[in-house]
């Protein structure tokens, strides 16, 4: 995998991935950006997040679960002095479909946590992560 990260200008800064996509990443106000696009660190915890969803959504459709919805809310927190790791992580999965199983999501969260999420994996080498879900049952 390779990705490519230019400067832009003040604290605004372009990163660009092998697949050909491009986001504007910058800094607050307060450290000279201009608000323009998300913070590094927040791209780091979307990845994240975006990582495990992958998993569970995956994992939810192989074992026949009728999934209509799925997304997960992360809540972090960093150490208070450099390097200002993610020291907490919390995700919650809300899960909505028909007849969906929770021990199913249980399960689907515990393989991604687990054994299939690369990003939340490294991220647990520094941080505590935990989880938590909700199931929306669909009429």
């Amino acid at each position: 995998m390779k990705a490519r990260v230019k400067w832009v200008e003040q604290a605004s800064f372009l990163g660009e991935t092998e697949s050909n996509h491009a986001v504007l990443m910058d800094g607050s106000p307060a450290a000279g950006g201009r608000n323009l696009g998300p913070r590094p660190m927040e791209m780091l915890l979307i990845g994240a997040g975006g990582c495990t969803s992958f998993d569970v959504v995956s994992i939810l459709r192989k074992s026949r679960q009728e999934i209509s919805d799925c997304y997960v809310e992360l809540v972090a927190e960093r150490a208070e002095t450099d390097p200002k790791v993610f020291t907490k992580i919390h995700m919650h999965f809300v899960v909505t479909g028909k007849n969906i199983k929770p021990e199913a999501v249980e399960k689907a969260i515990k393989l991604s946590a687990e054994k299939y999420c690369s990003a939340s994996i490294m991220l647990g080498q520094t941080a505590a992560i935990t989880h938590d879900f909700e199931v929306i049952q669909e009429p």
